[in-house]
């Protein structure tokens, strides 16, 4: 059975990995790089975090992992929970909780993270990007007459079209991306990757 990966941030529980009994030894930097490293194996991730046991805890850490794919964070749990992985004694690794109530605000992934993953699932040479438009958006004249002396941050407009060759398709995406007035007045162009794009 397929699964849809969503080029945003993942917050759905089913994503989501929560891993403690870690070693007080390592520091968390160290921690993280294990984590890293033995749960990338399962697939891409989005991010480790390590944090240390609350006071009342006895001393040591625990982790959150986000997955971008909730069949990779299935895998990864049931290969990891009771094992020592890269300590002595074992840890103990759950899938997030679910609370049905609770209404997630998703987020899109930046454009870095957006390659990432693109270049994860189809290869660095399986898909390829063409800006079609960029664009300054001028101001409303209404809103430029309302308020005169008040310098706007300057809007741009990009069309960019995704082109996966093995699959033989194209999708056009647009965005639109606000610069703050004091970066392009000390010489920084808005970056044409760097834009958000939604598919139409």
């Amino acid at each position: 059975m397929a699964e849809l990966i969503s080029f945003v941030v993942p917050t759905q529980s089913d994503k989501v990995l929560l891993v403690w009994e870690l070693s007080a030894g390592p520091p968390a930097e160290a921690l993280s790089h294990s984590l890293s490293t033995v749960f990338s194996q399962f697939g891409l991730l989005y991010s480790v975090r390590v944090f240390p046991n609350a006071a009342v805890a006895r001393p040591g850490f625990y982790a959150i992992i986000k997955f971008y794919s909730s069949r990779d964070a299935q895998r990864a749990q049931k290969a990891c929970d009771g094992e020592p992985l890269f300590q002595t004694s074992p840890v103990k690794v759950r899938l997030g909780t679910r609370h049905k109530a609770l209404q997630h605000q998703t987020f899109a992934l930046n454009s870095s993270r957006c390659q990432e993953l693109a270049n994860y699932y189809f290869g660095f040479n399986g898909w390829s990007k063409r800006i079609v438009k960029l664009q300054e958006l001028s101001g409303l004249e209404d809103a430029t007459l309302a308020m005169p002396m008040q310098k706007q941050n300057p809007q741009f407009f990009c069309a960019v079209e995704v082109v996966l060759p093995s699959y033989g398709c194209r999708s056009p995406g647009v965005g639109i991306s606000e610069e703050p007035l004091h970066q392009l007045e000390e010489g920084f162009l808005p970056e044409p990757g760097a834009y958000l794009f939604s598919a139409t």
